[in-house]
């Protein structure tokens, strides 16, 4: 498809819903043809991929080293305190140079402001591994997730329990209006998505035909599901709130009672890490109705998409 190479992927809101979907369909393709047996597809030879994180992580920074090697490119991993960020460097300055030497940079920040003003400065393209505010990677694997499991996304029910102003969530709202999907979120009413992705992803609906409803009652919400989804009740940064958070968000925990109410054909999905005896109980992540596993590998999978299809 024209017109992907060379740009950021900051959020999806800059992506139309037949980008978005080709972005699902590429990384399905890519992980047919690696259990085929191909599994390197030499697409990006000779590029050389900058994971900037400021923030420690498992799954970005592995399916992203790992991604970049399965299509031919080589990655450096740059954690913030060992770059000239630490001392006082601009990110301006730092995205100029990067871009000197680099065919691509992935983001993980503590501020979305970070990511908008790398990507302003940059000359190639700069990809959110990962902001306060959103997680738009996740979201696409997330995606795909969904439409290998459930053979479809349009009119498939994702109930979202727990913290309704995460960061994933907001992505997850973006990218299923989008698609079509039914996206439930069920959470305390003084815990809402970001304002401004909830005013686009509400009026993508529109013209889509996904529907967005907030629920407060978590066994009300997940009647009928397709998928049960959950995060972190306390993300990085946010430590410091964690009493208040468990005291909030106990309710919310979804543990084999919920997955009844939600009924047999309702699938579990987590972004991870999780924090187990929180917002899941071991005998639901770990239980048939989960998918969390297949849902991480698919980040690989998702992530060699978005660098094939974006790295000049």
């Amino acid at each position: 498809m024209p017109g992907f190479k060379g740009r950021d992927l900051i959020e999806l809101v800059d992506y139309t819903p037949e980008e978005v979907l080709f972005f699902i369909e590429t990384g399905l393709d890519f992980k047919r043809r690696f259990y085929s047996g191909e599994r390197v597809v030499r697409v990006l030879d000779g590029r050389v991929i900058a994971l900037v994180f400021e923030k420690p992580s498992t799954r970005t920074r592995v399916s992203f080293e790992v991604a970049a090697r399965q299509l031919g490119a080589e990655s450096i991993y740059l954690g913030w305190g060992e770059l000239q960020l630490a001392r006082g460097e601009t990110l301006a300055d730092t995205a100029r140079v990067l871009s000197r030497y680099v065919d691509g940079v992935v983001a993980r920040v503590r501020e979305h402001w970070k990511l908008v003003e790398l990507a302003k400065h940059a000359t190639v393209p700069v990809i959110n591994g990962l902001s306060d505010i959103s997680h738009p990677v996740q979201a696409l694997g997330d995606m795909m997730t969904v439409l290998e499991k459930k053979g479809r996304l349009r009119g498939v029910k994702l109930v979202f329990v727990g913290d309704g102003s995460d960061n994933v969530l907001n992505s997850l709202l973006v990218a299923g209006a989008k698609l079509g999907l039914h996206i439930v979120v069920s959470s305390p009413r003084q815990l809402r998505p970001n304002e401004e992705l909830l005013k686009h992803s509400l009026e993508v609906a529109e013209e889509t035909g996904a529907t967005i409803e907030f629920i407060e009652d978590p066994y009300e919400a997940v009647r009928g599901a397709d998928i049960v989804y959950t995060d972190v009740w306390v993300s990085m940064g946010q430590e410091a709130l964690r009493e208040e958070r468990v005291r909030l968000l106990k309710p919310y925990q979804v543990n084999q009672r919920l997955m009844e109410a939600a009924g047999g054909k309702a699938l579990f999905m987590h972004c991870l890490p999780a924090m187990r005896g929180e917002e899941v109980v071991d005998e639901v992540i770990d239980g048939p109705q989960s998918i969390v596993w297949d849902q991480a590998e698919n980040r690989l999978h998702i992530q060699k998409a978005v660098l094939a299809l974006l790295i000049p």
